[in-house]
C-alpha cells in the first residue's frame, strides 16, 4: 500500500512538472510571438516613414523665372513619387520678397517638422538656412547665381543648384549683332546678391573694350521702371543679370526698351519670354528638375553633396522683339551650340 501511494505521488509530481513545463513553453512562445509582432510593426512603421516625406517649397516672390522653377520641382517630385511608389507631400510658401515674411515661414516650416526645405532664390535660401540651423533640416536651394557671395557655402546641411551666369558670353552676343555700340546700360537692383558678380564682370568687360556704360538701379517695380525709362535715348543696349527684382517687372521693362529701340539682354530665358531680346543661360525647367532630384537623394541617403552649377550656353531669342528692333541675330549661331527661338508669352 505504501509502495502504491509512493507510485501515485511520483506520478502526480511528474504530471505537475509536465504541466509546469508546458506552461513555461507556452509563455515563452507567446512572448516570442509578441516580440516578433512588435518588431514587424516597428519595421512597418519605419518603412512607412522612410517612404513618406514632407517638403517645403519656399519661393522668394512671384515672377516668371521662379514660377518656372517651382512648377518643375513639383512636377519632378510627383514623377519620382509615382516611380518609386512613395509619398512626397509638399507645400508652397511665398515670401513676397520680404525678409520678415520669409523668416516667419522658416520658423513655421521648422516647427512643423518638414523633412527638407527647397528655397527658390537667394533671400529665401538665406532665411531658410538661418531657420534650419537649430535642427539641421536639409536646405536644397534653387537658382543661386553666386552661392559663395550669398554665404551659402561650407554649411553641412545646405546645398542646391546654381544658375551662375557667363557674363562674357552675353557681352559677346551683344557686340556680335551690334558691333557699333557706344554705350551700354546696366539695369539691376543693388539689393540683389545675384547681380553683384555679373555687373562687376560686365563693367570689367566694357572697360577693357573702352565702351561707356550707364548704371541704373531700383528696388521696387516703380523704381525699376523709372530707371529703365531714363535709359531711353542714352544707351544702345541694356544688360540685366539674373536679377529677381528686375524680373518682377520684366514685361514692362522689355516693352519700354523695345519701343525705345533698345535691345534688352538678360540673364535668364524667362526674361526673353517676357519680351526681352536675348539671353545666354540655363534652362530653368532643367534646373528645377535637378533641384528636386537632389532633394530626394538627400532624403533617401542622408548625404548632402556640394552645390551643382547648371550647364548654360543656350541662347534664347525672342523673334517678335528681334523683328520689332530690326535685328539680324544669325550671328548667334556661331556663339552657341543651341539657339532657341521664342515669342512673348501672354
Amino acid at each position: 500500500m505504501k509502495k502504491f501511494v509512493a507510485v501515485l505521488s511520483a506520478a502526480a509530481m511528474m504530471t505537475s512538472l509536465a504541466a509546469c513545463g508546458y506552461t513555461a513553453d507556452t509563455a515563452n512562445t507567446a512572448a516570442s510571438s509578441a516580440n516578433t509582432a512588435a518588431s514587424a510593426a516597428e519595421s512597418t512603421a519605419d518603412t512607412a516613414a522612410a517612404d513618406s516625406y514632407k517638403v517645403a517649397i519656399v519661393q522668394q516672390l512671384d515672377h516668371a523665372s521662379l514660377d518656372e522653377i517651382r512648377v518643375a520641382i513639383e512636377k519632378e517630385l510627383d514623377a519620382k513619387a509615382a516611380e518609386k511608389g512613395i509619398t512626397i507631400e509638399y507645400k508652397d510658401f511665398n515670401g513676397q520678397n520680404d525678409a520678415t515674411t520669409l523668416n516667419q515661414i522658416g520658423t513655421q516650416v521648422v516647427a512643423d517638422g518638414y523633412d527638407a526645405i527647397i528655397p527658390i532664390a537667394t533671400l529665401a535660401a538665406q532665411c531658410m538656412t538661418t531657420a534650419a540651423e537649430s535642427n539641421k533640416t536639409p536646405v536644397i536651394y534653387a537658382a543661386i547665381s553666386d552661392p559663395a557671395a550669398a554665404d551659402l557655402t561650407d554649411i553641412d546641411y545646405v546645398t542646391g543648384t546654381s544658375d551662375a551666369l557667363n557674363t562674357q558670353s552675353i557681352m559677346d552676343m551683344m557686340f556680335a549683332v551690334q558691333p557699333d555700340i557706344q554705350t551700354v546700360g546696366l539695369l539691376y537692383s543693388n539689393s540683389e546678391a545675384n547681380s553683384t558678380t555679373p555687373i562687376a564682370e560686365a563693367k570689367a568687360y566694357l572697360d577693357a573694350k573702352g565702351i561707356a556704360y550707364v548704371e541704373k538701379t531700383g528696388n521696387t517695380n516703380d523704381e525699376i521702371m523709372t530707371a529703365a525709362s531714363s535709359m531711353v535715348g542714352q544707351v544702345d543696349a541694356v544688360f540685366t543679370p539674373t536679377d529677381n527684382v528686375v524680373m518682377a517687372a520684366a514685361a514692362a521693362v522689355s516693352e519700354t526698351l523695345t519701343k525705345g529701340g533698345i535691345p534688352f539682354y538678360t540673364g535668364a530665358d524667362s526674361f526673353v519670354t517676357a519680351g526681352a531680346f536675348a539671353t545666354c543661360g540655363v534652362n530653368y525647367t532643367e534646373l528645377g528638375t535637378y533641384t528636386a532630384d537632389m532633394a530626394l537623394d538627400i532624403l533617401e541617403t542622408g548625404v548632402v553633396p556640394a552645390y551643382h552649377v547648371m550647364d548654360g550656353g543656350i541662347i534664347t531669342v525672342n523673334t517678335e522683339t528681334a523683328a520689332a528692333l530690326g535685328i539680324d541675330y544669325s550671328a548667334f549661331n556661331d556663339l552657341a551650340g543651341q539657339v532657341v527661338e521664342v515669342t512673348t508669352a501672354e
